[in-house]
């Protein structure tokens, strides 16, 4: 098996489990979080440290500035090079994320519908008018399905599966293809665990112990505030509003938390639903040996 996905909700233990099958399988690892792909957004997104890659090529960090909105397609085309970049090389690509629909743009045959620059900017005009929210009550109306999947805070995701809406007269969520066909053939491996609420308040205290708030302060110089996605990030959204002065820090710490374990509430829906992965209990002393067996069968 060539490539091997790591997937599962935020805080599972992803990162670590990757490193140690790229060292057991001779892999490269290419990054699947929306989030990791901004410069800069490291403590917030619990992006590995150089020296936590223990000598793993990793592929896909860092590669946006925090003002340019975030492109599923644009990732695809990205990933797709860097995974037969890999292959080319003989060597099996490890996928790993928590952004689903990032997921099967890469591993599944996926074409995204087009787009309207007079709708796009109508509907951009109507959220800056407006709301994230009220958009999200739109969405809602139009397309449950998809309102379930996108977070109301997040406009830009909104805007685009409005346009979707309006361009093809169909549900959002029917862009999605029905008939899944593989784009490279892969196993899916996703890693849950039963003390997640716990684990998630631990890992935010740790963001704020390295320093989270002065990280999102030396972004916000940079264009944090302007940037469509980078802005609504988990922590990156609340910070942003302490600074603001809109809440306390206790109540930027607490939002975080809260958010982040709704966050894996979304993710396990989106992933439990997909029949092709196997889920693994993060907390078994013999994770990699699991995982290693899932693969060679």
């Amino acid at each position: 098996m060539r490539v091997v996905a790591i997937l599962g909700p935020t805080a599972s233990g992803k990162s670590a489990l990757s490193i140690a099958l790229a060292h057991a399988l001779d892999a490269e690892v290419v990054n699947c979080d929306s989030m990791q792909l901004y410069r800069g957004m490291d403590i917030g997104t619990a992006k590995l440290r150089p020296a936590e890659r223990d000598g793993v090529p990793h592929h896909l960090l860092d590669i946006w500035p925090v003002t340019q909105p975030a492109s599923v397609a644009e990732y695809q085309v990205l990933a797709r090079a860097a995974i037969d970049g890999i292959l080319d090389q003989g060597r099996t690509a490890v996928l790993v994320g928590g952004s689903g629909l990032y997921v099967r743009a890469v591993l599944e045959e996926f074409h995204f519908p087009g787009t309207d620059q007079s709708l796009r900017e109508s509907l951009e005009a109507q959220l800056a008018q407006v709301g994230a929210a009220a958009m999200h009550e739109r969405l809602q109306q139009a397309d449950p399905q998809a309102a379930a999947l996108i977070l109301p805070t997040n406009g830009r995701r909104i805007v685009r599966a409005l346009e979707v809406i309006e361009l093809t007269g169909r549900p959002f969520t029917a862009a999605l293809p029905e008939q899944r066909r593989p784009f490279y053939e892969a196993v899916q491996i996703a890693i849950d665990r039963p003390d997640l609420d716990a684990r998630i308040a631990r890992r935010v205290e740790h963001m704020w112990e390295l320093g989270f708030v002065d990280e999102v302060r030396a972004l916000e110089k940079v264009g944090l505030r302007d940037g469509l996605t980078a802005s609504r990030a988990l922590g990156y959204q609340q910070i942003l509003g302490l600074l603001a002065g809109e809440c306390t820090e206790q109540e930027a710490f607490d939002a975080t938390v809260t958010g982040t374990r709704r966050f894996v509430r979304r993710q396990r829906s989106w992933f439990r639903r997909d029949p092709s992965v196997l889920w693994l209990d993060g907390t078994s002393p013999d994770l990699i040996d699991e995982a290693l067996g899932a693969i060679k069968s």
